[in-house]
């Protein structure tokens, strides 16, 4: 009887198996190809922050160059009409005289693009040739360098962060984990728990669930890098994680729009996986303002 009792106990278990959660949406992608590709640009980004400005300025300028290259040429497939070369050596001229002018020229140098948009739409096709969609193709394009590289340029510019005795990649370092930690916490989350669409008219695969992962890691990781990387005060971490996360998500969204007006789905096929470079930079680009503005502030704060 006992024997019988025991083999029971034993057989309990199997009849109340334990299984791990399943996912309730797919990952959408090729992982291998997204993984071999996210190592890879990791490394390029690794090996900028460890050199420093040197190295992380041109990085973050090709980056800029090819996304305004992807997105200009999807407007001109759309029927838009911009100066794709021209606002590609304006953008970069943006960037560029931000190294020795900081935000001064940044501003002067958009101030100055701005202007050559302007004027460019009213003439490019003759004198004495009326211009069609003035308005819509000029505001296309003083959105996409706003889009673009002058937040691209923030992005840039964190390298040059040094204050309180704190040096620039230690910002940067600060900036990209907050980036990944937002991308992995909301990936996962959605990926494992999201049900609740956020704005399904605009991206229904984005969840409410994903959104609170991204903010859960966004936080965590901002208190410690702003503890530890920079020395701030704790408090600043959750603000900086907030901010970044609730800009990288409208982000994604801004582009989810642009490529729903277009009718496209990727950006481009430059990154097996991942899409165009927009398709990555999308959510970073304006986090990358947002970050910029809260880190000075930190650092600011910290005049050790």
């Amino acid at each position: 009887m006992k024997d019988h009792e025991e083999h029971e106990e034993r057989a309990t278990p199997s009849r109340w198996p334990v299984h791990a959660p399943k996912p309730k949406n797919s990952a959408g992608r090729d992982l291998r190809a997204a993984i071999t590709t996210g190592v890879v640009l990791g490394a390029l980004v690794i090996a900028a922050v460890w050199i420093g400005p040197p190295a992380w300025y041109p990085l973050v300028a090709a980056s800029v160059a090819l996304a305004m290259w992807e997105v200009m040429t999807r407007l001109r497939e759309a029927g838009y009409q911009q100066p794709r070369t021209l606002l590609i050596i304006l953008g970069q001229a943006m960037l560029w005289l931000s190294v020795p002018y900081e935000t001064t020229g940044l501003v002067a140098g958009f101030a100055f693009t701005v202007l050559v948009v302007m004027f460019w739409g009213m003439f490019h096709q003759g004198r004495d040739t009326r211009p069609e969609n003035y308005l819509r193709d000029t505001a296309v394009s003083l959105f996409v360098l706003a889009w673009i590289p002058l937040f691209g340029t923030f992005a840039a510019m964190i390298s040059m962060i040094s204050e309180g005795g704190v040096d620039g990649s230690a910002f940067i370092v600060a900036f990209m984990l907050c980036v990944v930690a937002n991308d992995v916490g909301g990936y996962a989350a959605g990926v494992m728990f999201g049900s609740h669409p956020m704005a399904p008219a605009v991206s229904p695969n984005k969840s409410w669930e994903g959104f609170a992962g991204s903010l859960v890691a966004g936080i965590i990781t901002g208190i410690l890098v702003v503890t530890f990387l920079i020395h701030g005060p704790w408090w600043m971490g959750i603000v900086l994680g907030i901010a970044l996360v609730i800009c990288a998500t409208m982000g994604d969204l801004v582009e989810s729009q642009f490529k729903r007006e277009l009718g496209i789905k990727d950006m481009s096929n430059l990154l097996p996986g991942h899409g165009g470079i927009m398709d990555r930079l999308d959510g970073m680009l304006p986090a990358a303002a947002a970050t910029y503005i809260l880190l000075t502030t930190i650092a600011l704060m910290n005049p050790a």
